[in-house]
């Protein structure tokens, strides 16, 4: 026997009593800055898989609120086949399915799918960012889980970050004791750690560190559009995938850091701690659910002059985002005709009655680029202006501010597959759900079957073909290749081409410019400071 054989047999013969369990296979030990870490295979024994890494220090105790510090080393082999808890929130949406034990403060693990059991592999890397409005959601969720992307050719990486008042609170003591006068965010500098641990750590696994593409979904979308504007990325990413969302106005704006401090300095003198110490005494589950019980107290993303400059738009408007290729679009059916209506009935009259409450001399204007003439076209209308105002927008704005640069491709989608409706779902809004907000990613990770629905064999082709396209994307910057329909850069010349991704996807000239031309022109950008 070699030298290199009686070595590795050694490992695994050592790892087997450390563990107490018999020797392991040499394939799913791989070795990161911090240890050895000891994964597990897909049932086909095509992609490896490790969960529950840690990359950042457990932020509890001293460490609540402060940025992501290095995890501790470990000595022996430390078992990476169970997801790491997800982090401290309230049950808010319904459809969150959690494979993890969770939540808990310690919460900071990643996870990785990789179908190479080399180190010299140099696969493109896919980095994901799960939504949840920065308050919700974790990486453990069935229908991001990364197993079959990794069997096209990438490895997939998922991360834990932050979220609500533990990832986004902000108080002048946290500001003065950070040495930079900038507070909150912890959230989003739990995703730049993740990201910095890829660098580092990406190579064991068989990825490429100068191909990582990362791609999220809502909250994860606007995450990926404040990455690219962050100075704090440089070197982190070299493409990007926006889901439905981004920081350019309509549902969610990053507050200012005088904003951000004068209400979570209220909130804690509210709560009887109005001091750090008193803050970082208090047990987790007592903050979380003072912070849920507090109506219209709302912990998001923040300018605080470290992670984020000055606001997104003024980043982007002056040219220093990340110039790198883009894909990013959004769905059909992000809203819902309700937002419109609210308990009114659904008819043109009180369709136009909205928009005149709403627009004001702008009114017709907004009933010519989202026209109804009878109830029935209303209420398709208030669907669309629901979508637009909620996502579609902002969407559209990311879209047009970095393809003006023309330094780098983009590309936009627009997903249109309704999923089918479950036989046992009477609700008189079934039919209406159409493409809604974030059914799109377990078409994007070939996940139909986590979702217990009637599919249909154009959905599974769908899927295919999107996961196809993202991946594609990822190794080269482009999502063509000779067995997909072709999609067009977004561009002036081609007349903006939108990739409508349904049954038979196929590319056109965007339809509703004049839609997002006049949201825009009602939009007032006012640069924001700290």
């Amino acid at each position: 026997m070699s030298k290199h054989h009686i070595r590795t047999a050694t490992i695994g013969i050592c790892a087997g009593l450390l563990l107490g369990q018999g020797a392991v296979a040499d394939n799913v030990l791989v070795k990161i800055t911090n240890g050895q870490l000891e994964g597990t295979t897909s049932s086909d024994s095509k992609v490896r898989i490790f969960k529950g890494i840690p990359f950042a220090a457990p932020p509890v105790g001293a460490l609540r609120w402060k940025m992501p510090q290095l995890p501790a080393d470990w000595t022996g082999v430390r078992r990476a086949n169970e997801f790491g808890a997800r982090c401290m929130q309230a049950p808010i949406y319904s459809d969150m399915i959690f494979r993890d034990k969770g939540p808990s403060e310690d919460c900071l693990y990643l996870n990785v799918w990789t179908p190479s059991a080399t180190a010299t592999a140099k696969l493109p890397v896919m980095v994901w960012i799960y939504g949840g409005g920065f308050a919700a959601g974790a990486a453990s969720e069935p229908r991001q889980d990364g197993e079959h992307l990794a069997e096209k050719g990438v490895v997939v990486v998922s991360f834990n970050y932050r979220l609500g008042i533990f990832g986004f609170f902000a108080h002048p003591e946290l500001a003065a004791e950070s040495g930079r006068q900038a507070a909150g965010n912890y959230g989003l500098l739990d995703q730049v750690a993740a990201l910095d641990w890829v660098q580092k750590n990406i190579t064991a696994f068989g990825g490429d560190p100068e191909k990582v593409t990362i791609f999220g979904e809502s909250a994860g979308s606007f995450s990926v559009s404040a990455l690219m504007a962050s100075p704090l990325t440089s070197g982190l990413f070299h493409r990007a995938i926006g889901e439905s969302g981004a920081f350019f106005g309509g549902t969610l704006s990053a507050k200012t850091l005088s904003q951000s401090e004068e209400a979570d300095r209220k909130f804690a003198e509210s709560i009887g701690a109005p001091g750090l110490a008193e803050l970082r005494a208090k047990p987790a589950a007592d903050l979380l659910k003072a912070a849920t019980n507090q109506k219209g107290l709302r912990f998001v993303p923040i300018i605080d002059g470290y992670f984020l400059p000055e606001d997104v738009y003024s980043i982007y408007a002056a040219g220093r985002q990340r110039h790198v290729p883009l894909l990013a679009g959004w769905n059909a059916d992000e809203g819902s005709y309700h937002a419109v209506f609210g308990k009114e009935t659904v008819t043109l009259d009180n369709y136009k009655a909205y928009l005149h409450a709403k627009f004001g001399d702008k009114a017709d204007e907004m009933l010519k680029a989202y026209p109804a003439s009878n109830d029935a076209e209303a209420k398709r209308a208030a669907q669309d202006l629901s979508s637009d105002e909620f996502i579609g927008y902002s969407t559209w704005k990311w879209i047009e501010m970095q393809g003006s640069t023309g330094a780098s491709p983009v590309y936009r989608y627009h997903f249109e597959d309704a999923a089918p409706v479950a036989a046992d779902d009477k609700s008189p809004d079934a039919a209406w759900r159409g493409a809604y907000h974030s059914s799109e990613i377990e078409f994007v990770f070939s996940n139909l079957r986590y979702k217990k629905l009637p599919w249909r064999p154009k959905d599974y082709k769908l899927s295919e073909q999107m996961s196809t396209y993202w991946t594609n994307f990822a190794k080269t910057g482009d999502p063509n290749d000779q067995n997909l329909p072709h999609w067009p850069a977004c561009e002036k010349e081609g007349g903006y081409q939108v990739m409508h991704l349904k049954e038979n996807p196929q590319a056109a000239p965007a339809e509703h410019r004049a839609r997002y031309e006049l949201l825009d022109s009602m939009t007032n950008y006012q640069p924001a400071s700290k």
